[in-house]
């Protein structure tokens, strides 16, 4: 019995240690990857990323500044705006030079539109009354040609289509009516029904004042009264207190006339911007930049004028030939102006080393360090776009042959040192 407990007791006890060794094992373990742990965050905390691997990417120079919209656009207005006006073509729509764009209503439209409409059953009840014998092959033609507006109207989504095709509609059955009137005897109702809304017709046509495009462009109802202030014409009297004076809301819609329109050039129109940038200071007439809008859109711009203020500040005048359908809403707006942009080779500032006026990088590739010859295209605050030298550009700069055939060229997910010592690399 004693001995099989001193097994026991042995037995446990080698257990025990056992365990004790698996424990001070595990212990070891981890201290050792913790310190080696703590010396990689060590390593990323003093030189976070000493490779760098090329990728495509693209730079701007861009700054965003507050824009002033200057349009070559004329107001029309006609006699009768105290009627309220119906829009023949809508905002936004293009119209030719004096075709007509909206009208204003008759003094007593509401009326004679009512007993035109009260007519219209009275000679649809009378023309089915009517003799079939009355009814001429323009008719059944007529009746046609309803029927199957009628048929492809329900298919239609398009609102301004829709109202399109209705139109249409009344138009046909209109001259239905017009039509059997004229094939009816002479002092029949239906011919007296016809005649009596003729004449309400002609009423309501003659009291009617139709305003025509004074030129041909984007037709818009948003009128604010600068339109005959902020024109391409004074461009050279513009200054910064006269913008700033006009106390214009960024980005607010123009609120749309129920009496007066107007008429946009959609060929250009101008956006004014105050700015104190150093490009703005090296800028001049005739450079070419972007302009990006609420949209996301880069359209192309160009610089018209420029126009520096005593104290230091300068106007850019800017002209934009597209995307003019965007602006039409807006007096001011706040817009990305970007003086330049490049694509290509993406690396760090960092990476680039100037020796002797030429610029290198240092290409890893498993350990082998290459000393790689590359041009600057474009250089931003932390980045540069590079491309490798064409034969023709190296011949200029004076390398020889040799050298030109043992040329090396940086490609893409090409691995470059961050920070590198030309000194060390063969």
């Amino acid at each position: 019995m004693k001995e099989q407990i001193k097994k026991q007791t042995k037995a446990k006890t080698e257990k025990k240690k056992l365990n004790m060794k698996k424990a001070i094992i595990l212990y070891i373990a981890l201290v050792l990857l913790a310190i080696y742990l703590i010396y990689i965050i060590y390593l990323l905390i003093k030189q976070p990323t000493n490779v760098f691997t090329v990728e495509k990417g693209k730079l701007y120079k861009e700054e965003t500044d507050i824009g002033y919209i200057i349009r070559n656009e004329k107001v029309v207005k006609g006699n009768n705006y105290k009627n309220g006006m119906e829009q023949i073509i809508s905002e936004g729509e293009k119209a030719a030079v004096n075709e007509n764009i909206f009208r204003y209503y008759s003094t007593n439209e509401d009326s004679l539109k009512s007993k035109i409409a009260d007519l219209d059953v009275k000679i649809q009840e009378a023309m089915a009354e009517e003799d079939e014998s009355l009814f001429t092959s323009d008719m059944k033609l007529l009746e046609n040609q309803i029927d199957d507006k009628l048929k492809n109207i329900s298919q239609i989504t398009d609102t301004s289509r829709l109202e399109e095709e209705k139109k249409e509609i009344d138009d046909l059955v209109t001259k239905k009516a017009k039509t059997a009137g004229e094939s009816s005897p002479q002092g029949s109702y239906l011919r007296q029904l016809i005649n009596e809304r003729k004449g309400y017709e002609n009423e309501l046509n003659s009291g009617a004042e139709y305003v025509k495009a004074p030129m041909s462009g984007i037709v818009s109802y948003r009128v604010d009264g600068l339109e005959e202030t902020l024109t391409p014409n004074n461009f050279s009297s513009l200054n910064k207190e006269y913008l700033e004076s006009l106390n214009l809301s960024t980005g607010k819609i123009v609120a749309t006339s129920d009496e007066e329109g107007k008429v946009i050039d959609n060929f250009s129109c101008y956006i004014a911007a105050i700015t104190s940038s150093e490009e703005a200071k090296q800028a001049e007439v005739g450079d070419d930049v972007k302009v990006r809008l609420s949209n996301n859109a880069e359209i192309p711009a160009e610089i018209t004028n420029i126009i520096k203020e005593d104290d230091g500040d300068i106007i850019i005048i800017l002209e934009v030939k597209k995307q003019i359908e965007e602006l039409i809403n807006y007096r001011k707006i706040t817009f990305d102006l970007i003086w330049w942009d490049a694509s290509g080779l993406k690396v760090p500032n960092e990476a680039i080393v100037n020796e002797n006026d030429l610029n290198y990088v240092v290409r890893n590739r498993a350990g082998y360090l290459s000393k790689i010859l590359v041009k600057v295209k474009r250089q931003g605050d932390n980045y540069s776009i590079i491309d490798s030298y064409s034969t023709e550009e190296l011949k200029e700069l004076g390398f020889s042959d040799e050298e030109i055939a043992n040329y090396k060229k940086i490609s893409i997910y090409d691995e470059i040192l961050i920070h590198p010592d030309l000194s060390k690399v063969q």
